[in-house]
């Protein structure tokens, strides 16, 4: 299972930063991912990011990537991806 932290992307649209669409950073164990679109189907909980000042939403689970939509789909379990 890994754990996840998500936060708003509030440098959208800069150089690497993904474009305007990309409103989302997702944390899987420390490795950065920008999403236009989330769904979670996880238990969730806020918390303060290591700086004190910003807020993040956490939760744990398993990830996969819908890259047509560009959205982050985390689940409690493993979701095996349905052949095309």
């Amino acid at each position: 299972m890994n754990t996840y932290q998500i936060r708003f992307n509030k440098s959208r649209g800069q150089a690497g930063r993904g474009s305007m669409d990309h409103v989302w950073r997702v944390f899987e164990n420390g490795k950065e991912f920008l999403f236009k679109n989330l769904d979670i189907a996880t238990p969730i909980k806020s918390e303060k990011d290591a700086n004190g000042v910003d807020y993040n939403i956490t939760c744990q689970g398993y990830m996969t990537i819908d890259r047509d939509t560009s959205t982050a789909v985390i689940t409690a379990t493993v979701r095996v991806p349905e052949p095309a």
